[in-house]
């Protein structure tokens, strides 16, 4: 209780941030991903009704899309708030640390597709 602005995993040097980057619109994520999560209980519908391939695929793409559209979301804010935290507090080791992180997790994104 009380918890629900504290990351619940460290950033990979050790240090917490305040708070993340998209606590601003963390009602806002969290409804885009409820909205998600009935997309794809709506696939799961239509494959044990058999629908039609295609409308199937349209419907994962559609999932995939809004997906990367939060994704894209937090990237921006991480950039905008955690990376740049480092960077304005002119600790080098930090603000290396999190570009590091930062390329990580877009190479790891470039890579699924």
């Amino acid at each position: 209780m009380g918890e629900e602005n504290t990351p619940s995993k460290t950033a990979n040097d050790g240090s917490v941030p305040a708070s993340p980057g998209y606590l601003h619109s963390k009602s806002a994520l969290v409804n885009r991903m409820h909205r998600i999560e009935g997309q794809t209980r709506g696939i799961e519908k239509m494959i044990s009704e058999n629908q039609y391939c295609i409308d199937i695929l349209n419907q994962i793409a559609a999932v995939r899309t809004a997906l990367d559209r939060v994704a894209i979301h937090i990237v921006d804010e991480h950039i905008n708030h955690c990376v740049k935290e480092a960077i304005d507090s002119k600790d080098r080791e930090s603000a290396d640390v999190k570009r590091k992180e930062l390329m990580e997790v877009i190479d790891r994104f470039m890579k699924i597709r």
